[in-house]
């Protein structure tokens, strides 16, 4: 089973860009500025785009806080290995 979340990137086309891939349904993909997530987001919809706009809402913050948390790993991650 895949995880509900997916971090993605092409940095030899988008470099300055990061993906949150959704595998659930409705499946999405997010891509917005590595730097700043919550500027300049783009949804590109795999499945039927949903027509509320409540559920369109919480995805994008479930997608965010996934990757809060995910860089707050990373970050952990590094500070072990630099030890």
């Amino acid at each position: 089973m895949l995880p509900k979340f997916l971090l993605a990137d092409n940095s030899q086309e988008l470099k300055d860009t990061i993906f949150v891939v959704h595998t659930q349904s409705p499946r999405f993909i997010i891509g917005s500025d590595v730097e700043d997530f919550y500027s300049n987001q783009e949804i590109y919809w795999l499945d039927e785009q949903p027509e509320s706009d409540q559920l369109i809402d919480q995805l994008l913050e479930e997608a965010e806080e996934f990757l809060e948390k995910e860089f707050e790993n990373q970050e952990l991650l590094y500070d072990e290995d630099e030890e």
